[in-house]
């Protein structure tokens, strides 16, 4: 949004049914703005919930439509929509790996596409993406997942520098492994030999990460092209 204003308005977050996009959602509602959910299941706790596939491009742009035309101009994008796995690469076949560069890049890539010209036209606009710690480190056994984020982190440095001037905001939190359902109980992110690396000893929470998109969306064009690790202290 432009520096020069603080009254909340519209806001689209993607992967907004469940997980970390719940917790955005969550957090951009508390701090007064309308929210727009754009998921593949219901995003219940929205002022509005779009049942779209991300990959989806077309109806993206038409998500953001309906959402223009219901709730106003969009303000802030947040995209969380994404997905996780691990798997040593030389069981990364073709689908998965499609799979992943769809979710978590292309879908971000056409959330993006889809809200920022708008942004762009108004002269303002915030938008974060998610990337990830692994996209900015790498791990063993992560290598689609970290090459999707990483992605992310290029992609966003990118669009933050050709939109900047424009009043639009562009940056991304890069998390550390957190306490969403996307992580399940076996997952080695969750191990008592993990935690006992991070400083706090515990996965960062859903509503943490949510507070760090919070501060960039309010932070204006202040910031742009930056990256932004809520981690539990992994990297310091």
């Amino acid at each position: 949004m432009a520096d020069d204003s603080s009254r909340p308005g519209v806001a689209v977050v993607t992967g907004a049914a469940s997980g970390l996009g719940a917790a955005v959602a969550g957090a951009l509602t508390a701090a007064g703005w309308r929210v727009a959910g754009i998921d593949l299941r219901p995003s219940a706790a929205t002022a509005l919930g779009v049942e779209v596939d991300v990959t989806d491009a077309a109806a993206v742009e038409a998500a953001v439509d309906r959402v223009e035309r219901e709730l106003g101009p969009v303000g802030a994008l947040v995209t969380a929509a994404g997905v996780y796995e691990m798997l040593p690469v030389e069981e990364i076949d073709d689908l998965r790996w499609h799979r992943m560069m769809a979710v978590n890049l292309s879908g971000t890539a056409n959330a993006c596409a889809a809200v920022v010209p708008r942004m762009v036209s108004r002269g303002e606009g915030g938008v974060v993406t998610v990337s990830s710690d692994l996209g900015v480190g790498g791990s063993q056994g992560d290598v689609h997942y970290a090459a999707s984020k990483g992605a992310i982190v290029g992609f966003t440095r990118a669009l933050a520098a050709e939109v900047g001037g424009t009043g639009v905001a562009v940056n991304t939190v890069a998390p550390g492994a957190a306490d969403t359902p996307m992580l399940e109980d076996t997952s080695p992110w969750r191990s008592a030999d993990f935690l006992a690396t991070l400083p706090v000893q515990r996965l960062i929470r859903p509503d943490e990460i949510a507070a760090a998109a919070l501060f960039l969306l309010e932070a204006g064009t202040a910031l742009s092209g930056q990256v932004l690790s809520p981690n539990a202290g992994a990297t310091i």
